[in-house]
């Protein structure tokens, strides 16, 4: 069974002898599948009228536990973008009303990020279908498979120094030495 990435890796192969073109296989297929995924997975926010970035705050938020609230700094922590860009999608998500901003009263300088009912309601729905998405989108895979690669890929992701904050290894550092990250 062959793929479009294998035609490409023949043509180099023809082309280029020389050359193991192997590892453009693999970041190939990681690149086509990111590209194929992110359109299934637009597909099911766009049907609640959410872009990605606005489910992500969501989530974040919904997944942080009740009073459901964040810090715009934390907020920016957990989405990897800009404070700019994070003021910019919460002032859309609050115009939407799924979201209310005010200031931290322990620390005036701080901004707080609250969901709203409505923000809870819709990211709960939204969270149903878009797990019953992803499973549907794995469902070539058997558990095994999926388990499988979902522990290749956080090897190389973290390689390539996708660790969370917290978890970074000067942060885990004790009086005996480094600690060991478990995935």
């Amino acid at each position: 069974m062959a793929d479009s990435v294998d035609k490409v890796l023949g043509q180099w192969r023809a082309e280029r002898p020389d050359i193991d073109a192997s590892p453009m296989g693999v970041i190939g297929r990681i690149s086509r599948a990111a590209r194929f995924l992110e359109r299934k997975l637009e597909e099911t926010f766009a049907a609640y009228d959410l872009q990605r970035w606005e489910f992500d705050i969501l989530a974040t938020l919904r997944r942080s536990g009740s009073p459901y609230q964040l810090t715009a700094g934390g907020l920016v922590e957990s989405s990897m973008v800009t404070s700019g860009a994070i003021t910019n999608r919460i002032d859309r998500l609050a115009a939407k009303e799924l979201v209310t901003r005010e200031t931290d009263p322990s620390n005036r300088r701080s901004v707080l990020i609250t969901l709203t009912d409505q923000g809870r309601q819709l990211v709960d729905v939204v969270v149903a279908k878009h797990v019953e998405n992803e499973t549907q989108l794995l469902a070539a895979l058997n558990p095994g498979e999926q388990e499988q690669l979902a522990d290749l890929l956080r090897t190389l992701l973290m390689s390539l120094g996708d660790v969370p904050p917290a978890l970074k290894p000067s942060d885990t550092t004790t009086a005996d030495g480094p600690e060991r990250l478990q995935g």
